[in-house]
């Protein structure tokens, strides 16, 4: 490594927590400095221009505006609006709706992938906060800590959990994150809000209303259009995930499924330029300029000096675990679960790693470290765009980690004696 790179590196990490310090420059989004440090990353080194290409991970960006322009119709529909109260109504209570509605975003996490329902979640959840009387911040809040942990027992939950499936070398993944992970994560959705509905002083009481679902669809058409679209994406993702993980003949980019369905989409619906429109560009902007960002950290080596510090070699005891744990919630929040996830793996095979514990361990934690600041998860920086976009709303960098260091707390308690004993 040359000492621009290193310069660089500090520089972006610099830039990159500066995040912390945006209710300073409320106006200033989170795409904006994250573009600063990719341009640094080019400007000073270690990447230039030429290395962009192969530095962006242009699957990961179709896959996003993809799914942006199917929910963007969903909800231009009605149809999201018509879901939420369909669901709400099962439900009389304020909290036994913000319980379900845990359990609800958590489980579709686990099988539909997290970034899909981040994608999807913020117009659900806005809904259901409408109608139950519930604070908007208080309803996203709970939307990223439970499809966070959702995710965490699937290896199609999330990209890094099928990351970890492919590269462990475990023989029937599938069973063995259910084994390890399924039965703490569903603690943990009922036990997450419950802790955040008392933290956050939401007030209980019988919820009534007066919408009638099917009344909600303004577009019957767009609707129908949409639901085909989502419900085709989704089967085919988790239908391909299984048939990769069996060793069946399958479809490598999965994340070019929803841009094909988006392109269906774009032609049948009453008004495509609408749809585009309401694409999150700023959350586009974001994913390009990281993937840059992260790779320039990497370069730099500032931060292999920590892991081989704290794992230098794997025994299968309890302390292994617990630094595999350290580890990846520590560095998940400078590089991001997905490629913090794809280097260490890298890492633990250099180190002759092939125990299932370790694997489901690093599964675990690089998925929690969502939970605890707002960079530990791309998901995180979609549902803030929305709500910034959308709601006028927004939830601070520390306001984010006040609530997310007591759940993550919660997390490791419950999840380490499954992977401890």
């Amino acid at each position: 490594m040359t000492q621009d790179a290193v310069v660089a590196a500090v520089l972006i990490l610099l830039v990159v927590g500066g995040m912390a310090a945006r209710p300073l420059y409320p106006k200033l989004p989170t795409w904006s400095l994250m573009s600063l440090a990719a341009f640094i990353a080019v400007f000073i080194g270690p990447l230039s221009v030429d290395d962009v290409p192969h530095v962006v991970n242009f699957e990961v960006v179709l896959f996003l505006v993809g799914m942006f322009s199917i929910v963007a119709l969903a909800e231009l529909s009605g149809l999201l609006d018509a879901f939420a109260y369909w669901f709400i109504s099962l439900f009389k209570t304020r909290l036994a709706i913000y319980v379900a509605s845990s359990l609800l975003f958590g489980l579709l996490s686990a099988f539909a992938v997290n970034d899909t329902v981040a994608l999807m979640g913020p117009p659900v959840a806005a809904t259901i906060a409408r109608a139950a009387g519930i604070e908007h911040r208080h309803m996203f809040l709970l939307l990223a800590f439970s499809l966070t942990t959702g995710s965490v027992m699937t290896p199609i939950g999330n990209p890094q959990n099928m990351l970890i499936a492919v590269e462990s070398g475990i023989k029937a993944p599938f069973i063995t994150f259910l084994q390890y992970l399924a039965v703490p994560t569903l603690i943990n959705l009922v036990a997450t809000p419950l802790l955040l509905f008392k933290i956050l002083g939401i007030k209980n009481g019988r919820v009534e209303y007066s919408a009638v679902p099917l009344e909600l669809i303004r577009n019957t058409r767009d609707a129908a259009v949409a639901a085909a679209a989502l419900l085709g994406t989704v089967v085919a993702m988790v239908l391909n995930d299984l048939a990769a993980l069996s060793g069946q003949p399958h479809i490598h980019n999965i994340g070019f499924i929803p841009f094909v369905a988006a392109s269906f989409l774009y032609f049948f619906a009453t008004s495509p330029r609408e749809v585009l429109a309401r694409v999150e560009w700023g959350t586009i902007v974001f994913f390009m300029t990281m993937f840059i960002t992260m790779e320039a950290i990497w370069r730099g080596g500032v931060l292999q000096p920590f892991i081989s510090a704290v794992l230098s070699a794997y025994q299968g005891g309890p302390s292994d675990i617990l630094a595999i744990a350290l580890i990846s919630i520590a560095l998940s929040q400078v590089l991001s679960n997905v490629p913090f996830v794809n280097l260490f793996a890298t890492y633990l095979h250099h180190l002759g790693v092939e125990d299932p514990k370790a694997w489901a361990a690093l599964a675990m934690a690089s998925t929690i470290a969502g939970n605890l600041t707002l960079l530990g998860a791309a998901s995180n920086i979609i549902i803030l765009e929305v709500l910034e976009t959308r709601f006028h709303s927004t939830i601070t960098f520390a306001q984010f980690m006040k609530y997310g260091a007591l759940v993550t707390a919660l997390d490791l308690t419950v999840y380490l004696p499954f992977l401890l004993i």
